[in-house]
């Protein structure tokens, strides 16, 4: 019986089939940073997986030296908002078997279908973007609410048993950490502005009493003289200290929040470069050629670190997992599709 057995069917469901959730670490500063992630469930539904590239590693350091991270999993406006809190486990190891993972889990989604994209002539050739690291997260404490609207109210709420075993990241590599290629020319006001005008949703994390990094999404943000304004749910699970407002994990700002009812005021300190893969999903295939160079440079200096070599891509599509397949067909079903009438 893993912890899944212990939620609503609903909210089972919603952890299992969604393709991207928020993501948040502490750093060592103690910072809360929310970097989204695509989540997949382990084979076991022990743990709930995602990965992230060799080439920008931060997050999964992280990761490893303070293993207290955050998820948030959201669908419509009638589906639940899940919090998970979580312990993390850093796996970089075995990057043959982190990338055939990571490749098999997301073979189905629509910017890798071979149906749709040809694998052997560009998939095949994203060696900078499948080298990865994966993250397992075993779930502490998850509550739920059935929808947004419900979050005024306090959540349902899980507990892990006394006792319960939490995997144990791998041994960090030897040497210093590669430092990010990319540098951010404009300011963070430059970025707010243009954050704002995306009309993007905003998620605030904090840690918690627990030592946890929770996102919550705003229902408001707007600028603020030192930062931003956020009109947030009524029932919180933190109340103030240092903070960051991540916009879709593109732009994030990281500062400090006073919280009075429902509004957080930020007051931002700094924000963070932004990443060339997430500036234009589209170089996450076919980057420029100064972006492969700077994330090839990266891998090369963080394999050098564990004495590992590059990983293959496999020369044909892999089939995808069990769990690929469940969110997929929970995709179809949600777009008013069955699997034959996709075929």
């Amino acid at each position: 019986m893993t912890y899944l057995d212990h939620l609503p069917e609903h909210v089972a469901h919603l952890v299992r089939t969604r393709y991207f959730c928020e993501f948040a670490t502490v750093s060592k500063a103690g910072m809360p940073i929310n970097t989204p992630l695509v989540p997949f469930t382990s084979e076991d539904l022990e743990t709930i997986d995602s990965a992230t590239g060799l080439a920008y590693p931060v997050k999964a350091e992280r990761a490893r030296r303070n293993p207290k991270v955050g998820l948030l999993f959201e669908g419509g406006p009638d589906e639940p908002v899940v919090s998970m809190s979580g312990m993390a486990a850093v796996r970089d190891r075995d990057f043959q078997a982190n990338l055939e993972r990571y490749l098999s889990e997301q073979i189905m989604t629509g910017f890798l279908d071979p149906d749709v994209i040809d694998y052997e002539s560009v998939t095949r050739k994203a060696i900078w973007y499948f080298t990865r690291i994966l993250v397992c997260v075993k779930p502490a404490v998850v509550r739920w609410w059935d929808s947004p609207a419900a979050m005024n109210e306090p959540p349902q709420e899980w507990r892990a048993p006394d006792g319960t075993d939490f995997p144990q990241s791998d041994p960090p590599p030897s040497g210093g950490g590669s430092k990010a290629p990319w540098q951010e020319g404009r300011s963070w006001r430059e970025l707010a502005q243009i954050a704002l005008a995306r009309e993007a949703p905003a998620h605030l994390t904090l840690v918690d009493s627990e030592g946890y990094p929770l996102p919550i999404r705003a229902r408001e943000v707007d600028a603020d003289e030192g930062g931003f304004r956020l009109v947030m749910p009524a029932w919180l699970p933190w109340s103030g200290g240092k903070a960051s407002v991540s916009f879709e994990g593109i732009e994030i700002f990281l500062g400090e929040a006073n919280i009075e009812g429902d509004v957080a005021l930020v007051r931002v300190e700094r924000s963070l470069p932004v990443h060339p893969l997430m500036a234009d999903p589209a170089e996450i295939l076919n980057p420029k050629p100064e972006t492969r160079d700077a994330l090839m440079q990266r891998i090369e200096y963080e394999l050098g670190r564990r004495g590992l070599p590059l990983p293959k891509m496999p020369d044909h599509a892999p089939e995808p997992t069990a769990g690929a397949r469940y969110r997929a067909e929970a995709a179809f079903a949600f777009q008013g599709f069955s699997g034959a009438e996709a075929d």
